[in-house]
């Protein structure tokens, strides 16, 4: 698929929420997650990294992760999949250290999800995350994938193709902006 213009993909980006199990090609991928290495950070701290989950054991345990959050804080008592049934999981993580950390990583997720429908892929952002990365599992997790430092959970971005009609923009709200000339 041809890249489509940055402004076009700004408004007809949405949040998927149903996917085809099938996996993403690595050089899609690679594109995606690349688009992610450049969003802005504060003094080009580079805070945020990135955990990108293809592995279904790996994407299953998150999953559960996800579901004990929504169960133990929000009190869930749904077994649905959080991820939507999407194949590739980023979970965007930042150094708690620098000042702009949850601005870096919202900003890595941005353009990860921006990339990914430039590229045909359905995307979602998907919270959560920090709940997962600071309890005990969550950080037994990050020493098991050999990632050491204090960072907390953004966002996770799922990606995947989309099972079904994109969906619809709605109306944008009025007053969005105030010109001040």
């Amino acid at each position: 698929m041809d890249s489509k213009n940055v402004l076009e993909c700004i408004e007809t980006r949405r949040s998927v929420r149903k996917y085809l199990p099938d996996q993403i090609p690595d050089d899609v991928l690679q594109r995606i997650v690349r688009a992610g290495t450049f969003a802005p950070t504060g003094i080009n701290t580079q805070s945020p990294i990135m955990i990108v989950i293809r592995n279904k054991e790996m994407r299953d345990r998150l999953m559960e992760m996800n579901k004990q959050v929504l169960r133990v804080k929000f009190g869930s008592t749904s077994d649905a999949d959080p991820f939507y049934g999407a194949p590739c999981v980023i979970a965007v993580l930042a150094d708690r250290s620098k000042m702009t950390h949850l601005e870096d990583g919202s900003l890595v997720i941005a353009n990860l999800m921006l990339a990914a429908h430039a590229e045909g892929i359905g995307s979602c952002w998907i919270h959560r995350c920090r709940e997962e990365f600071d309890w005990a599992e969550g950080k037994a997790l990050l020493k098991e994938l050999g990632i050491e430092g204090d960072y907390e959970g953004i966002g996770h971005v799922i990606l995947g193709y989309p099972d079904g009609p994109e969906p619809k923009a709605a109306p944008r709200k009025e007053n969005y902006a105030y010109f001040v000339d």
